[in-house]
């Protein structure tokens, strides 16, 4: 089978246009308006907190942001100090050194 002939089975395929029973295009509508409806859940910020997964959800989030600011503002001594360096609070020896850590100046040469 030639490419041709695949693209012309193609063309046959897209000129019919599917045949749904009626009923069953009404269940799928009565479906998707009860989903719909359900999924609406209010606005405020009780509607964000549900957008975000609940509870669980926010508390993850939050847990995240509080964790990398933490890191960003007081790295470990393995990670390099980048929001010094850009802050000018870091020599660029010591930066260096940080970036060594990682074998980042191996790719160097």
């Amino acid at each position: 089978m030639s490419d041709d002939d695949l693209g012309t089975l193609f063309d046959k395929a897209r000129a019919q246009s599917p045949k749904v029973p009626a009923d069953l295009m009404q269940r799928v509508m009565r479906d998707a308006a009860r989903v719909q409806q359900a999924g609406q859940t209010g606005a405020g910020w009780r509607g964000w907190v549900a957008l975000l997964g609940g509870a669980r959800g926010v508390s993850g989030l939050i847990t995240a942001t509080c964790v990398g600011f933490w890191i960003g503002v007081a790295p470990p001594q393995a990670l390099p100090d980048f929001g010094a360096l850009i802050l000018g609070q870091a020599t660029a020896d010591s930066a260096e050194e940080d970036i060594s850590l990682f074998g980042w100046d191996i790719e160097e040469g």
